[in-house]
């Protein structure tokens, strides 16, 4: 439709130009022939009374053209020079308005359109970024006051042995979350900036993700957690380094979303020729607004912090499945508990 109507828009200029000239032409015939008729054979007269038309007409065509010139190209290269030059100085606000309505466009139009949508586009990204280092620089700063704080208070000489080994443990563990965070930025970035190639090679899920159960095994025995493991043997062909990041952050976060008593459960199958796992927990659930976030970087569904988090593990989830052609979603009710569903693709069950 874009095509015709570009054809048609194209075909109507080069219609009015030939009408013009014919015009023009027709206007010089017509002139001769007064001349002809009134000077007879007066050839000088004649001469002088077609220069006089030629100059005439070369003078009004030099008007439309600039009139045309003004309206159709300089006021429309006017406006885009003035948005590039707000854009290069970080205006990314910037729209500026078409001069025909859609359907007919001409081609200054088109690039106005696509210069509306790479500044839209611009705005998001500069959004994003005011907004992921604001929330670094946030987060950066609580283990930090932790870590200074605590720092102080253990070179206090009259404090007891316990309270120091103590304070050394927040320590240990405020430097081991800081350098979870780091350590996720970087990844996110290098991801997002795709400067990591994922190395393919067999990998045996079942295996895998009992390993990565294993992990959690004190902590699942501490809160007195029911584990419900469901794992077929199945292969696929993938990153063992980026899948491993998969798997502990959902049973990470099953374990710590869940309340003592409660129960777990990790599921592998084969469905459709995709290797598709599940892992479920009672805990708290998300409402259906936090589930169109869960994914987004920093965003933390639990706004009282009272779980540790910095949001971004499973904005790391997600671009690792995004990565390695996968899909994930969630599934969850307030109060019930939440599931989380990744489709692997290349999924086969091994031979038994």
């Amino acid at each position: 439709m874009k095509n015709r109507t570009k054809h048609i828009l194209s075909l109507s200029g080069y219609l009015v130009l030939f009408l013009t000239v014919a015009a023009i032409i027709t206007v010089a015939i017509f002139v001769y022939a007064a001349a002809e008729e009134r000077f007879g054979d007066n050839k000088g007269m004649i001469a002088l009374v077609m220069l006089i038309a030629v100059f005439f007409l070369a003078l009004v065509c030099t008007l439309i053209d600039g009139i045309r010139r003004k309206t159709m190209i300089d006021r429309p290269v006017e406006k885009i020079l003035e948005a590039t030059e707000r854009i290069t100085a970080g205006d990314f606000s910037v729209r500026i308005a078409t001069d025909h309505p859609y359907g007919r466009y001409n081609e200054f139009d088109r690039i106005i359109e696509d210069l509306n949508r790479m500044t839209a586009e611009l705005s998001k990204t500069e959004v994003l970024r005011s907004d992921f280092v604001s929330n670094v620089s946030h987060e950066l700063k609580t283990p930090l006051a932790i870590i200074e704080n605590y720092s102080t208070a253990i070179r206090d000489a009259e404090i007891d042995r316990e309270t120091r080994e103590r304070y050394a443990d927040v320590l240990i563990a405020t430097a081991k979350r800081l350098s979870s965070l780091v350590t996720n930025i970087l990844k996110l970035n290098r991801l997002e900036n795709q400067q990591i190639r994922t190395e393919q090679t067999s990998v045996r899920l079942d295996e895998m993700l009992s390993d990565a159960i294993l992990q959690f095994e004190d902590r699942i025995e501490e809160k007195k957690l029911e584990l419900d493991c469901d794992l077929d043997e199945i292969t696929i062909v993938s990153d063992p380094n980026y899948l491993e990041i998969v798997w502990n952050n959902l049973i990470s976060n099953a374990v710590k979303f869940t309340d003592a008593g409660g129960s777990i459960r990790v599921s592998l199958k084969e469905e459709q020729g995709a290797a598709v796992v599940r892992v479920s927990d009672t805990g708290c659930g998300i409402s259906k607004e936090t589930g169109e976030h869960i994914f987004d970087k920093f965003y933390q569904g639990d706004t009282s912090h009272a779980q540790e988090g910095n949001g971004l593990g499973l904005a790391l989830v997600k671009k690792v499945i995004d990565v390695l052609g996968g899909e994930i979603s969630v599934e969850s009710e307030v109060g019930k508990g939440s599931t989380f569903l990744v489709r692997l693709r290349e999924g086969k069950r091994r031979e038994k």
